[in-house]
């Protein structure tokens, strides 16, 4: 089997059942690490609706869908952030389809829409319990920066220059 990598409309039915795996998982991640417990239904519903993904739209923006053997397996997306850097975004992989290369696979097709859309370096945000998240970007050589955002869930930043 073999991925494939494509953009993909954000509101689309594939990207909008990624979008809520990912977010499904994160989201359980940091209230069984904080709270010993699952997100809650309602909570997660709003959150969904709250963040459709409209900044991964061109002409700022892409989201691209993996698939693997021709079915959905993941997803990233890049968004303009100003007129020189790009922010990731939304990088996921069903747990299924881990450790058959589409991580650094996707990753890599989001720095070059990103470069695409004339950005000369990536930045993006990830937290503390997402260890693997973390090793990946180390791996494809992202490094450790101080916060560009105030995001309440952000505890590490990375940046990677694209040239």
């Amino acid at each position: 089997m073999t991925w494939t990598v494509a953009p993909e409309p954000y509101d689309s039915p594939v990207a909008a059942a990624l979008w809520r795996a990912y977010y499904t998982e994160v989201s359980d991640r940091w209230y069984l690490l904080h709270e010993g417990r699952r997100t809650d239904p309602d909570e997660l519903e709003r959150e969904i609706a709250a963040q459709p993904g409209a900044d991964l739209a061109p002409p700022r923006g892409r989201l691209l869908v993996a698939r693997y053997g021709g079915e959905p397996a993941g997803t990233a997306g890049v968004r303009l952030y100003d007129g020189t850097t790009a922010e990731l975004k939304r990088v996921f992989v069903h747990r299924p389809m881990r450790g058959r290369g589409g991580a650094p696979l996707l990753v890599r097709a989001a720095e070059d829409a990103a470069r695409a859309l004339g950005a000369a370096r990536l930045i993006l945000d990830t937290r503390g319990d997402l260890v693997e998240a973390r090793a990946l970007y180390a791996r494809l050589g992202y490094t450790e920066t101080e916060p560009y955002n105030d995001d309440k869930y952000a505890e590490h930043w990375f940046a990677k220059s694209l040239s």
